[in-house]
C-alpha cells in the first residue's frame, strides 16, 4: 500500500475552502480576545470538515474534497483556520479600536 499522491494545487486549495474561510473569519471577528484566536480556529476546523464530508458525501464537487480513501489535509487546513481568525481579529481590532 503506497500514500496517495496530492497535487500541491490541492493542498493549497485546501487552505482557501470556502466554508473554512467563512467559519474562521467570523469565530475571529467574534473572538474578544487573543487566546480565544486558537478556540475560533479549531471550531472553524471542526465546522468545516463535518461540512465537507457533508457535501463530498452527497455528491457536491469541491476543491479539495473529504474522502475515506484520501487525505483530509488537516495540517494545511488547521493552519489556514488559524491564520484566518487571526486574520479577522486583527482586521475588527484595526477597524475599530477597543476602548
Amino acid at each position: 500500500m503506497t500514500a496517495p499522491s496530492v497535487p500541491f494545487a490541492t493542498w493549497i486549495l485546501a487552505g482557501f475552502d470556502p466554508i473554512l474561510l467563512v467559519a474562521a473569519s467570523w469565530l475571529g471577528w467574534k473572538a474578544d480576545q487573543p487566546g480565544k484566536i486558537f478556540i475560533a480556529a479549531l471550531a472553524a476546523l471542526g465546522i468545516a470538515l463535518v461540512a465537507d464530508w457533508a457535501l463530498t458525501a452527497v455528491g457536491v464537487p469541491l476543491l479539495a474534497p473529504l474522502a475515506r480513501t484520501g487525505p483530509t489535509l488537516l495540517p494545511v487546513r488547521s493552519v489556514a483556520a488559524l491564520l484566518w481568525a487571526a486574520a479577522a481579529y486583527l482586521l475588527r481590532r484595526t477597524i475599530r479600536p477597543a476602548g
